[in-house]
């Protein structure tokens, strides 16, 4: 929560301009039912034809000023909440950008896309809403309740009955909407999970046959986050009928009780009117704190998921005190006692390891699968940190080296080979946006990539699909190498 006021205290000035807009058109509303008092009571009965046509053109003229609120209302509601959204989605993308593997793992992928996409949705929706309706909805039920009070005193019982029956149900639906709105999330979460597993192992499920045991989870996680939206739809909608019935009912008993007071001179048609213009006013009030009451539940959720991810802080970061490399620096790489545990596993991958990187000379580390290859060479640019011992980049412990100064000397092949949806010539110059077209031709051919990009028809200009899936995985890797030369 403490996030979502940080950022929200950068619209302060909205806000205050946006409260202001709100109190008038409510303060607009709430006067017409007494002029409409007015044009029935002194106007039609007592046939003031000049009073008749004062009021009217004064209800018509403050009927436009509060719409034109209304509109002003809507614009700063949806300029705030979409402007936090905004901040919000890139604070979010920023901190994930900022973890290392050990912080990233705590959360699987299709959790963090969810809590990126579909929460901070459920937030900024419900920021609309609480500026729309929050705000107003207070101001107009106590207002209501004083010019109800007003105008018919007798009468003011059917709007405290009205009132607590809507607070009761609005109470019970509360109660159990909450739990179930937690675990739609988790469900939504699951469900991206098992269709991001689908769609990056397709080609392992078609070797194996298994489409059908894939269709099958996929249906199941479809269908229980199915059935949970379906329950919360149903218990919410139970809100209208509930208020239809309020409202008319209690339109109904100011009709009946209010004649009878008419017929017995203690009060006018005209302020029965009012009376019950306003009684409509302080139900629907309600009936709009109880929308908000509905969907803050589901963005208390989303707020506390994104929450999750921006208070946890990246465990590898900057030293104190950064220490530079030497100006000779040739890239000697160096390990000491080097361990290393990952997290929450009982044994070290990697024990005591001493060895010493040469430049110019070509290391290898041969092993059987699962030996700690991969982690060996992970620890270098610090996507993890060791348990144990150091890593020394000419002399220097890369811990003590800022981020940024480390990458610099590192040109880095994947596995796996990595491209990015834009150009062969983009993604040669994603580690360089400064080099030149002769340097990209130079590295694409130290990687043996020339052959394959001349036979495309724009060359270096060719379009990479997103994660380079319309080139081969050969193709891949010999880019991946001319990125890291480059």
């Amino acid at each position: 929560m403490k996030h979502i006021l940080r950022i929200f205290s950068g619209y302060w000035l909205m806000f205050i301009i946006l409260v202001g807009f709100t109190y008038a058109m409510v303060m607009a509303n709430l006067w017409l039912p007494d002029k409409m008092s007015e044009i029935v009571n002194n106007g039609i009965i007592k046939q003031d034809m000049p009073a008749i046509w004062h009021n009217g053109l004064a209800m018509i003229v403050v009927t436009a000023a509060g719409g034109l609120c209304s509109i002003v209302i809507g614009f700063l509601a949806a300029r705030i909440a979409t402007g936090m959204a905004q901040k919000l989605r890139t604070e979010l993308f920023e901190r994930v950008e900022s973890f290392a593997l050990a912080d990233f793992n705590k959360f699987s992928t299709a959790s963090l896309i969810t809590r990126s996409t579909n929460d901070i949705q459920q937030i900024q929706m419900t920021s609309i809403l609480l500026l729309r309706l929050a705000l107003m909805a207070p101001i107009m039920a106590i207002g209501g309740l004083q010019k109800a009070i007003h105008n018919a005193p007798n009468l003011s019982w059917i709007i405290a009955l009205a009132v607590s029956v809507l607070l009761v149900v609005i109470a019970v639906l509360f109660v159990i909407a909450v739990p179930r709105f937690k675990k739609l999330q988790t469900l939504v979460d699951k469900l991206n999970l098992v269709t991001r597993e689908n769609l990056v192992g397709l080609k392992v499920i078609r070797a194996f046959h298994n489409e059908k045991i894939e269709q099958k989870k996929f249906q199941q996680a479809n269908t229980e986050l199915n059935k949970m939206g379906l329950f919360l739809n149903r218990l919410m909608m139970l809100l209208d009928p509930i208020m239809t019935l309020a409202m008319n009912f209690s339109s109904v008993a100011i009709v009946w009780f209010g004649a009878h007071l008419i017929s017995s001179g203690n009060l006018q048609i005209g302020n029965m009117m009012a009376f019950l213009e306003y009684a409509m006013q302080v139900i629907i009030s309600f009936l709009l704190l109880s929308m908000v009451f509905i969907m803050v539940p589901r963005a208390a959720v989303s707020v506390k998921r994104v929450g999750e991810v921006l208070d946890t802080l990246p465990s590898i970061v900057d030293p104190p005190s950064p220490q530079q490399l030497p100006h000779d620096a040739t890239g000697k790489i160096e390990f000491k006692d080097v361990t290393f545990t990952y997290p929450d596993a009982d044994l070290p991958v990697l024990s005591s390891i001493n060895f010493t990187a040469e430049p110019g000379q070509t290391t290898a580390f041969i092993g059987s699968t699962g030996s700690g290859k991969s982690t060996l060479i992970n620890l270098i640019p610090r996507f993890y940190d060791v348990s144990a011992g150091q890593i020394l980049l000419d002399g220097v412990d890369i811990r003590q080296l800022k981020l940024e100064d480390l990458y610099d000397q590192i040109g880095y092949v994947p596995q796996k080979g990595v491209l990015f949806s834009g150009t062969i010539a983009s993604n040669i110059k994603y580690g360089n946006a400064k080099a030149s077209q002769k340097l990209v031709e130079k590295s694409a051919k130290i990687a043996q990539a020339t052959e394959f990009i001349g036979e495309l028809k724009n060359g270096y200009k060719n379009d990479i699909a997103q994660g380079g899936s319309n080139v081969s995985g050969g193709q891949r890797q010999r880019l991946s190498i001319a990125r890291a030369i480059a």
